[in-house]
């Protein structure tokens, strides 16, 4: 039931400025320094990442760390339907990848995110939700975490990825000497 490195990859769903305001303001950077540091641990391990941006000409690309966060070359792909399943071409993406093991973080937890998960999940992929790396307006995360868990994804948070990923010692070693960066605040490790 753990997630295997070698198997995942991380998709990231339209965390853009226009989304992020709807949030509390004190969730806002907590939230994306969460998501940055886990495409950092993603980078660091190999794990291919997936980008989209809902509507980019109407909202723009992701917001400016999460971008510059991104490995070299990722495609920031313009989704245009709530669930990134029902397009073409991220679909494609995601079947190109080779993986089997979902993990997605991003905006907005009852939306984009729930339709994503669940559409992953119905085309026979293994899907993991990390709570504390996804968000939506209150009170609506609560809620969309129990629609995704009802539906048989796995919740999870960034510590448990992370280590579900990691395994081992030498391996964790590694990660922090590749990595020049520490937990999110109030994270321990």
């Amino acid at each position: 039931m753990l997630f295997n490195r070698s198997k995942s990859a991380l998709i990231v769903i339209d965390v853009q400025d226009y989304f992020l305001g709807k949030l509390p303001l004190d969730w806002r950077q907590p939230l994306v320094e969460r998501m940055v540091w886990l495409v950092n641990v993603a980078k660091a391990l190999g794990i291919p990442v997936i980008a989209t941006a809902e509507d980019i000409a109407k909202n723009d690309t992701l917001t400016a760390p999460l971008l510059e966060a991104l490995p070299a070359g990722t495609h920031v792909h313009d989704k245009l339907i709530f669930g990134l399943c029902d397009q073409a071409d991220i679909l494609a993406d995601v079947q190109a990848s080779g993986r089997t093991e979902f993990i997605l973080i991003g905006l907005e937890t009852d939306v984009c995110i729930a339709h994503s998960a669940i559409g992953l999940k119905e085309r026979g992929y293994k899907v993991a939700v990390i709570e504390d790396a996804t968000g939506t307006p209150p009170p609506h995360h609560e809620a969309g975490l129990k629609r995704l868990a009802s539906a048989g994804v796995t919740i999870t948070n960034c510590k448990g990825i992370h280590y579900e990923w990691v395994r081992d010692l030498a391996t964790l070693h590694m990660l922090k000497s590749k990595m020049n960066m520490p937990a999110p605040s109030g994270m321990t490790l």
